[in-house]
């Protein structure tokens, strides 16, 4: 009865202990619901719409904008206007031994528009180095947008990992209780010792701290994972494993020129080197005189504070004015030459002349007196400033000479992190081959344990070092697996573009 019953519990504990049996007592999710389910392109495209950094810099796009319309808008006349009072009270001043001045206070309004125009040969090879401004926003957002995707790659296998290695504990964790259970059974039926059922409530209690962790590392690295997306953290979110293995189609040398030809980085600097010839050109260009046509139209208005000042002085300055005129024609009689002596008589302030100066008074402050119209047209050549021309033209020469270099260190930098990247890719695949081959061999000899450990042939230490052996070899397969998609990522972000 005793060996029935030992014979039973051997063959439960069994079934348990495989590794197969194992994997299948895994506590599983619930099946996700729709939309909770997060692929790397998902990923990615979120990241894209929602992360701060980022975000930002797509901003540069609208800065380049500005500047290629201020570019273009330099051959533009420039429009300005202005509007001005003021107020003078009415007293005399003495300049030069004259005096001067009004017995009224006085309100006066003024107003101008102009209009300019300023060439310069410059100005067009200017306008080609700000609109490059476009090209390089363009180039430099590519440039984010794929260190974003390297970052949100990164944290996404990060994640997969962390859930790869809490299944195994979890699996592990199985194992360890049913080993539990094994050692308490044959204790039961007088063929076991107490050690050893302490012996694997230890390794039991060890396992279950191992899988609280595990599961702790993967909400931490969901957590990273959102953050970088730039979006609240929902932590029942479902990632889709990345299952392939398998190297890029394209050899290293195809892989090479592709990125030569396309890396946003390098574009970016080579787009800076054609700015900074652009920039030598305006050095240069400074030799040559600049061009420009300036008008201007404009007028004044006046009102005193108390128009029946002016209008009583006009009234009063009536009898002067005639015996001026008098005067003025007496001349020309004694001179023999035609004169209006009589129609002298005939000056006067009448009410429409009242009528007309109260009328010019009441159109202040905008009922102005134009001036003249007039334009003005010059040439302007700097003979000697301090060399400032020949400092700006070496200075552009030494920042196209720097663009230069910056783009040749880039194509080096290129070549080696692309052929770095490479061998470690392909490396990493032998890795993961080898590691699979290492995982077949110790669940062969976990599976041998069990059943020599079930036949009392082996102690259950020897049991416990097979399956520390499994899990050891376990966790260096999803390490590689994982350590695979890096590389991956990591010559995708040095190519500068998706290679899959």
């Amino acid at each position: 009865m005793r060996f029935f019953a030992l014979s039973v519990a051997l063959s439960s504990v069994a079934v348990l202990m495989s590794p197969a049996a194992a994997f299948a007592q895994v506590p599983t999710m619930p099946a996700p619901a729709i939309g909770s389910t997060l692929t790397l392109a998902d990923a990615i495209a979120v990241a894209k719409r929602s992360n701060p950094g980022f975000q930002t810099q797509l901003t540069t796009r609208r800065v380049a904008d500005l500047t290629a319309r201020t570019a273009n808008a330099a051959f533009l006349p420039s429009i300005n206007s202005s509007f001005n009072g003021s107020y003078r009270a009415g007293g005399q001043t003495v300049v030069n031994g004259i005096t001067q001045g009004a017995s009224s206070s006085t309100l006066s309004s003024g107003g101008s528009i102009s209009a300019g125009l300023n060439l310069s040969a410059a100005q067009f090879s200017d306008r080609k180095a700000s609109l490059k401004e476009k090209d390089i926003a363009e180039t430099s957002i590519a440039a984010g947008e794929q260190s974003l995707r390297q970052q949100v790659t990164n944290q996404y296998i990060q994640v997969l990992q962390a859930q790869a290695t809490a299944a195994l504990q979890d699996t592990l964790l199985v194992t360890s209780a049913a080993q539990l259970n094994l050692a308490k059974a044959k204790l039961q039926v007088g063929t076991g010792i107490q050690l050893d059922v302490q012996q694997a409530e230890v390794a039991d209690g060890r396992q279950r701290v191992a899988a609280l962790q595990a599961h702790n590392s993967v909400d931490i690295e969901k957590i990273r994972l959102f953050a970088l997306l730039g979006v609240a953290p929902v932590l029942s979110t479902q990632l889709q494993e990345l299952t392939s293995t398998e190297l890029p189609t394209m050899t290293l040398e195809q892989i090479l020129a592709t990125a030569r030809k396309s890396n946003p980085t390098l574009e970016t600097n080579r787009a800076r080197v054609e700015q900074a010839s652009y920039r030598v050109t305006s050095a240069r260009r400074a030799y040559i005189p600049s061009f420009g046509i300036n008008t201007s139209i404009g007028g004044n208005a006046l009102r005193p504070t108390d128009p029946d000042i002016g209008i009583n002085s006009q009234k009063a300055s009536v009898p002067l004015r005639i015996a001026s005129c008098q005067r003025s024609e007496e001349v020309r009689l004694k001179l023999g030459l035609d004169n209006a002596y009589a129609a002298c008589s005939n000056i006067a302030f009448t009410a429409a002349d009242e009528a007309a100066l109260r009328d010019s008074y009441s159109g202040f402050p905008f009922n102005f007196t134009k001036n003249p119209l007039g334009f003005s047209v010059g040439l302007s050549l700097p003979i000697f400033n301090q060399f400032q021309r020949e400092a700006g033209v070496q200075n552009a020469v030494i920042q196209r000479s720097n663009a230069e270099n910056t783009v040749r260190q880039q194509e080096i930098q290129l070549t080696t992190d692309i052929s770095i990247a490479w061998m470690q890719l392909t490396t990493s695949r032998q890795t993961v081959a080898q590691n699979e081959l290492n995982v077949r061999t110790a669940r062969l000899a976990l599976t041998l344990s069990d059943q020599r450990y079930q036949l009392g042939l082996i102690s259950l230490v020897d049991r416990i070092t097979a399956s520390n052996a499994f899990d050891q070899a376990e966790s260096a397969r999803i390490s590689s697996i994982y350590d695979f998609q890096r590389a991956f990522a990591a010559l995708e972000a040095a190519v500068g573009q998706p290679l899959r």
